[in-house]
C-alpha cells in the first residue's frame, strides 16, 4: 500500500492528468454491511478530501452496479451494498471487483481492485437427503457404491474437508476419489448377509473446514439383495461436449453409454442425472433408455460458459455407476454493445472553446472474443468528435466554434458496433442544447427612418416606430430603445421627440411650427439586455409638414406704421391695360399653401379696374371717363391655396385726374374727405380750384408745345400713387414679387400747398440703385425753384409693367 501511494504521488508531481498505471488493490470480507469502511482511497490516490469535492470525484463501475461508494468529505471507500461472494463469483478461486475512481475536472482515472474474501457462511449440502442402495449379498468386500458428493458454496479452507459415517458401522467406510470431487464412494468392508440383516441405515456426514465448522448429512438406506454380481460400466469416465449458445431446445448435445455384463433384468441399464444443487441440470434432460443428453432450456454463454453434469447408470438389479459430463457453451454474437453514459452536459454555451468535454461514456459487450470487440463512431456532425479516454471510455468533445443562432440544438448520434459476423450495433443519441451568449447586437429593419408630422400637432403624437431585432435569445434578445445624446455635447438636446423604450414608438411631445422648424434629426439606440449589453443606432429624420396656418400678408399698399394708405393717380388719357399699381403680398407657409391669387373684391366702379389673378397687378379695364368718380376705392382679396384657404384684403385709393380740376384736388385721406361738410368748406375749395385752374391752363399750353416736339411713346403711362414710392418698391423687391428695385426722379408743380403730384423719370443707369431715387413734395416752396411751368417725363421698361409716361398739364 505504501508503494502504491508513492507511485501516486510521483504521478501527481509529474503532472500526469490521465490514468495511474497500476491499480490500487484492497480486500474486504463478504457479507460486510453497507457503509463499512474499506480504505482511505483519497490518501492512497495522493489526494485530499477537498480535491475530491472540487474535482467531482465519483466511483465508475464498468458493470453498471455500484458495490462501493465514495465519501467525498472523508475520502473513504465504503461498502455500498451487502456483498455476497457466491452470488457474484460463484466458486471461483478469486473474486475481484474492478472499478475506477473518476475525477471530472480535469479528467483523471484511478483503477481500483477490491478482492472479496470468502467467509464460512454456507453448510455442505448433499444432492439427495436420502439415498437407497440395493446391494446383492454376494458383493465382495471392497465393492464401491457411489454417492453424490456434498457441495459447499464456500471455497478454500471453508470448503468440505472430511466425510464420516454416523454412527460408525463395520460394513462401510467412505472413500474420496482424488481425481473426482463430484461423488464419493461407500466401500464395503465385509460381506453382507441378507438373512442376518436385510436392511442397513446410517448417516453420511460432510464437514467443512470453517471455524466453527459446518456440516451436512444424507441418510443412507441399504437393501441387501440376492446376487447381481456385475455393475454397469461407462465407456468413459468423463464425457465432453460443445454446443452453440443459440442451439434450439431439444438439440442433442452428446450420448453417454454404460455396459453391464449381467444378463436379463440385471443387465438392463437406465440413465438419469444425479441430483445437484446447481442449475445446470435444469438446462438439460437425458433419455433414460438411450443416454442422449438434450437441451431443455435456452443456453446463454454470458450466464455460464461451461456446465458440469453427473449421469448415473443403474441396472435392473439395482447396481449403479456414475460418470461426469462437461458441456462447453460456445459464444454466438447475440449481444449488441451497450453504451453507458457516465456524465453528460446537455447544455453547452455557444462560446465554449473547441475541445470542451460534453459527455463521458463507456462501451461494453457481453460477448467474448471478436464478438466482444467494440468500436465507436459518430454520425456526421462537424461540430463534435469522439476522443478515447481510458480503456473503453470515450469523450464527446467539441471540435469547432458553436453558434446558437445558426444551430440551437445538435442531435449527436453515437454508434457502437462489435466485430462479430454479422456485426451488432447500438446507438445512443445525445441532445446538446446550445445556450445563448450575447454575441449579436440588435439590428434595425431599416438603415434610416423618415417620419412626417403635420405642424400644430397635438402633444404626445405617435408619428411612427423603429424596429430592431436581436438574433440572440432570452434576455440577450430583449431590445430596449432610447435616444442617443446629442453630439457634440454642447448642442442643446432635442426635447420635442421621445421614443418608447419597449416597442420603439416615436412620439412628438409638443406642437411644432413649420415656419420655425422644418425638419430635425435624432439618433435612436437599440440595446439588448445582455451582460455586457450590445447596441446599434439608427438615424430618424422627422419632417414637419406645412399646414395652412398663416394668412397672406399684404406688403403694398398699406403703411406698416398704421397710417392711412396712399392714393394712386390715374390721368384722364390713360388707356385700357395701363398699370395702376401692384398689390404685393407674401405668405409664410410653403408649397401650395403659399400660392397666392388676387381678386377684386369691391370697387367704386367695378368695370373700371381689373386685378391680375397671379400677379396682383391693378390695371385699367377701360379708359376713365368724366362720368367716373374722381375718388375710386378698391378692395383686393388676396387668398392662398390652402385647405381651407386663408385670405387678406388690401384697400386701394385711386384718384382720376381730369384736367386742372383734378390736379388741384386736395390729397388727403378718404376718411378726412368724408368728414368735411359745410358750406364754408365748399366755398373755400371752389375758390382754390378756380385759381389753380387758371395757372394750370397756362402751364398746359406750354407743356403742349414742348410735347409736340417729342416722340410719342410706344406704351401707356405708368401711374403710381403720391406717397412712399421708394419704400413701396423696396418692400416689393424684398418680398420677391418685383424682379428689380426701381428708382425714380420726381418733379412737382408749384401752386397750392396741398397739391402733390409725382411724375416719373428714369434715372441714369450709372447711378447706384440705392441712391437713384428722390422724393419731393410741394408742401414747401424752398424744395424747388419757382417756374411758371414744370415738365416731367420718364421712359423705362420692366417685366410685367408698362413703363413709358408723358404728362402734359393743361
Amino acid at each position: 500500500m505504501a508503494a502504491a501511494r508513492q507511485v501516486l504521488w510521483l504521478w501527481a508531481l509529474l503532472g500526469v492528468p490521465r490514468v495511474l498505471g497500476e491499480p490500487i488493490r484492497y480486500s474486504v470480507a463478504e457479507e460486510s454491511e453497507s457503509g463499512s469502511v474499506v480504505a482511505d482511497v483519497a490518501a492512497d490516490a495522493g489526494l485530499t478530501p477537498a480535491q475530491l469535492s472540487a474535482r467531482r470525484a465519483r466511483i465508475a463501475s464498468p458493470a453498471g452496479r455500484q458495490h462501493f461508494g465514495l465519501e467525498r468529505g472523508s475520502g473513504r471507500l465504503v461498502v455500498a451494498e451487502r456483498l455476497d461472494r457466491e452470488e457474484m463469483c460463484g466458486r471461483s478461486r478469486t473474486c475481484t471487483l474492478a472499478f475506477e475512481l473518476l475525477l471530472s475536472d480535469p479528467l483523471q482515472f484511478f483503477p481500483i481492485e477490491v478482492s472479496v474474501e470468502d467467509i464460512n457462511d454456507h453448510s455442505p449440502v448433499f444432492p439427495e437427503e436420502r439415498v437407497t442402495f440395493k446391494i446383492p449379498e454376494t458383493s465382495d468386500p471392497g465393492s464401491r457404491f457411489p454417492v453424490g458428493a456434498a457441495q459447499d458454496l464456500d471455497i478454500g479452507s471453508n470448503d468440505i474437508q472430511a466425510y464420516s459415517i454416523v454412527p460408525e458401522n463395520e460394513f462401510f467406510t467412505v472413500f474420496i476419489p482424488k481425481e473426482n470431487e463430484k461423488f464419493i464412494e461407500l466401500v464395503l468392508q465385509r460381506p453382507l448377509d441378507r438373512e442376518e440383516q436385510p436392511e442397513l441405515d446410517f448417516t453420511l456426514v460432510a464437514t467443512d473446514g470453517g471455524s466453527p465448522p459446518r456440516t451436512g448429512s444424507a441418510h443412507i438406506h441399504v437393501v441387501v439383495l440376492d446376487a447381481n454380481d456385475n455393475i454397469p460400466i461407462f465407456t468413459q469416465k468423463v464425457y465432453n461436449g460443445r454446443v452453440l449458445e443459440n442451439a434450439h431446445v431439444g438439440s442433442v448435445v452428446l450420448r453417454v453409454l454404460a455396459n453391464d455384463a449381467d444378463e436379463g433384468v440385471n443387465g438392463d441399464i437406465s440413465y438419469q442425472f444425479s441430483q445437484s444443487i446447481g442449475h445446470s441440470h435444469s438446462l438439460f434432460k437425458i433419455n433414460s433408455s438411450t443416454g442422449e443428453i438434450e437441451i431443455a432450456k435456452p443456453l446463454d454463454f454470458e450466464a455460464a460458459k461451461k456446465h458440469e453434469l453427473t449421469v448415473q447408470a443403474t441396472d435392473g438389479g439395482g447396481l449403479s455407476t456414475m460418470c461426469n459430463v462437461v458441456v462447453e457453451v460456445m459464444d454466438v454474437n447475440d449481444n449488441a454493445p451497450e453504451i453507458v453514459v457516465s456524465s453528460f452536459s446537455s447544455s453547452v454555451p455557444e462560446n465554449a472553446a473547441p475541445g470542451t468535454v460534453v459527455a463521458l461514456f463507456t462501451v461494453r459487450d457481453q460477448d467474448s472474443g471478436v464478438n466482444g470487440e467494440v468500436s465507436c463512431a459518430l454520425e456526421e456532425e462537424p461540430a463534435f468528435s469522439l476522443r478515447p479516454a481510458f480503456k473503453n471510455y470515450y469523450e464527446l468533445v467539441t471540435v469547432s466554434a458553436l453558434d446558437r443562432e445558426e444551430t440551437a440544438q445538435h442531435i449527436v448520434v453515437v454508434t457502437a458496433a462489435d466485430a462479430g459476423s454479422p456485426s451488432l450495433t447500438t446507438t445512443h443519441t445525445f441532445t446538446v442544447d446550445i445556450s445563448d451568449v450575447n454575441d449579436n447586437a440588435p439590428v434595425f429593419n431599416q438603415t434610416s427612418y423618415t417620419m412626417y408630422v403635420h405642424e400644430n400637432n397635438v402633444p404626445a403624437l405617435l408619428v411612427g416606430a423603429v424596429k430592431a431585432t436581436d438574433a440572440d435569445a432570452g434576455a440577450n434578445a430583449k431590445v430596449s430603445y432610447s435616444l442617443v445624446p446629442a453630439r457634440p455635447p454642447e448642442r442643446e438636446p432635442c426635447s420635442c421627440v421621445s421614443v418608447n423604450s419597449e416597442n420603439g414608438d416615436v412620439f412628438v411631445l409638443r406642437p411644432l411650427d413649420y415656419e420655425q422648424l422644418r425638419q430635425l434629426e435624432v439618433v435612436v439606440s437599440a440595446a439588448d439586455a445582455g451582460s455586457p449589453p450590445l447596441s446599434s443606432t439608427v438615424s430618424v429624420r422627422l419632417l414637419v409638414v406645412d399646414e395652412n396656418d398663416n394668412a397672406p400678408l399684404v406688403l403694398h399698399p398699406g403703411a406698416q406704421d398704421g397710417s392711412p394708405p396712399s392714393s394712386e393717380l390715374v390721368p384722364a388719357w390713360a388707356e385700357a391695360g395701363d398699370l395702376v399699381t401692384k398689390v404685393v403680398a407674401v405668405d409664410a407657409d410653403s408649397g401650395q399653401n403659399s400660392w397666392l391669387s388676387y381678386q377684386l373684391l369691391r370697387a367704386t366702379e367695378p368695370g373700371l379696374f381689373a386685378v391680375g389673378a397671379q400677379s396682383g397687378e391693378v390695371r385699367l379695364r377701360r379708359p376713365p371717363t368724366d362720368r367716373d368718380a374722381v375718388k375710386q376705392k378698391l378692395v383686393v382679396l388676396v387668398r392662398d391655396n390652402g385647405r381651407p384657404p386663408l385670405s387678406a384684403t388690401a384697400a386701394l385709393s385711386v384718384l382720376l385726374v381730369h384736367g386742372s380740376w383734378d390736379a388741384q384736388l386736395p390729397q388727403q385721406s378718404p376718411a378726412a374727405a368724408d368728414d368735411e361738410d359745410g358750406a364754408l368748406t365748399t366755398s373755400l375749395i371752389i375758390a382754390l380750384v378756380f385759381v389753380s385752374l387758371l395757372f394750370l391752363v397756362s402751364a398746359a399750353a406750354f407743356v403742349a408745345c414742348k410735347a409736340c416736339k417729342r416722340k410719342e411713346p410706344s406704351s401707356g403711362p405708368v401711374l403710381y400713387g403720391p406717397s412712399s414710392v421708394q419704400s413701396y418698391l423696396a418692400d416689393g423687391a424684398a418680398a420677391g414679387t418685383l424682379p428689380h428695385a426701381y428708382c425714380y426722379e420726381v418733379s412737382l408743380t408749384t401752386g397750392s400747398g396741398n397739391s402733390e403730384f409725382k411724375f416719373l423719370k428714369p434715372v441714369l443707369p450709372s447711378l447706384p440703385a440705392q441712391h437713384s431715387s428722390a422724393e419731393f413734395t410741394g408742401n414747401h416752396a424752398d424744395d424747388f425753384p419757382p417756374a411758371p411751368m414744370i415738365m416731367g417725363d420718364a421712359d423705362f421698361e420692366s417685366p410685367g409693367i408698362q413703363s413709358v409716361g408723358q404728362f402734359n398739364g393743361l
